[in-house]
Formats: C-alpha cells, sequence, structure tokens
C-alpha cells in the first residue's frame, strides 16, 4: 500500500529539528518509530505536541509520522508543534489564522548563549582576587 502525504511541515526549537509528515488516518501520531506515548514520556510534552491539532479541531483526522533529532525532550516537543504546525497550515490556509492566534507557527529563536573564553560560563564569571 502506497501512503500519500497530505502535507509535510519542518518544525525548529533550540537544537532539535522535526520533519513532520500529514497523512490521512484516524489520529494516529508516531515519532521515530514509536507511539508519541512512548517517545514522550511526560505528559505535559504530549500535550504540547497536540496543541496544534487540537486548536485546529483535527485530533482524530490525521495520522501523523515525525522524525526528530537533536536537542533534547523539550525541544523535540517544541519542534514537533511547530512542524505540524506548519503542516497543518500548508494543508488548508484557514488553518493559519488559529495557530497564528495561538503562536504555534512563530520560530522560538532562544537559544543556549555560547561560553566565552576567559570566563566560567556564558555570562558567569571566575571568582575577582584582590591579592
Amino acid at each position: 500500500m502506497d501512503t500519500k502525504n497530505l502535507a509535510i511541515g519542518t518544525g525548529r526549537r533550540k537544537t532539535a529539528i522535526a520533519r513532520v509528515f500529514l497523512r490521512e488516518g484516524a489520529g494516529r501520531i508516531m515519532v521515530n518509530g514509536k507511539t508519541a506515548e512512548d517517545f514522550f514520556a511526560n505528559p505535559e510534552l504530549l500535550y504540547i505536541l497536540q496543541q496544534p491539532l487540537s486548536v485546529t479541531d483535527t485530533l482524530t483526522k490525521f495520522d501523523v509520522l515525525i522524525n526528530v533529532k537533536g536537542g533534547g525532550p523539550s525541544g523535540q516537543a517544541g519542534a514537533c508543534r511547530h512542524g505540524l504546525a506548519r503542516a497543518l497550515s500548508s494543508y488548508d490556509e484557514s488553518n493559519i489564522k488559529s495557530l497564528r492566534a495561538s503562536g504555534f507557527l512563530t520560530r522560538d529563536a532562544r537559544m543556549v548563549e555560547r561560553k566565552k573564553f576567559g570566563q566560567a560560563g556564558a555570562r558567569k564569571k571566575f571568582q575577582f582576587s584582590k591579592r
């Protein structure tokens, strides 16, 4: 059986990148070959992932296949949400208004600040010694 992708979206958050494929189905979400419940053990991360589907009332309309890499669980969940929102907006233009209002189409640009030389961390300095 040949499965046809209805829409594709790429999501990014921190250093995580997610490729999201929308297919016809009954609401199954697969992340890296596992169910979303198995991949995201934390219910809060699972909630973050499903937000675009609940906003557009399409929880049981599509099967979602996600490939995600990089970052940690929180960044990966955010990347999946961003990619899913992009895929839903490319599938149906009428979804854009509700997804934009919820802030799911905006790429969260916050990144970890790099460590600077001569310092203990990005902001922390070594202890000052007067003598």
